[in-house]
């Protein structure tokens, strides 16, 4: 692989970065509270396998009682 000059990298960079579509403030919004609400749901969602693994193994070695 052929090694280029700190100027070529720097033209090649800025032309990479200006093929980049960027969201737009709305669309960055919106999918910032999905992501929230996603985290939301496997949150709970592991809590409650969390409970019911801790309420197994309890039951199991006899402290449960």
């Amino acid at each position: 692989m052929a090694k280029t000059n700190p100027a070529e990298f720097v033209r090649q960079v800025s032309r990479e970065g200006s093929k980049v579509t960027w969201p737009t403030p709305k669309e960055a919004g919106i999918t910032s509270v999905m992501v929230f609400i996603m985290v939301v749901i496997m949150a709970i969602f592991f809590l409650g396998i969390d409970f019911l693994l801790n309420a197994g193994v309890q039951t199991l070695l006899g402290f449960g009682e």
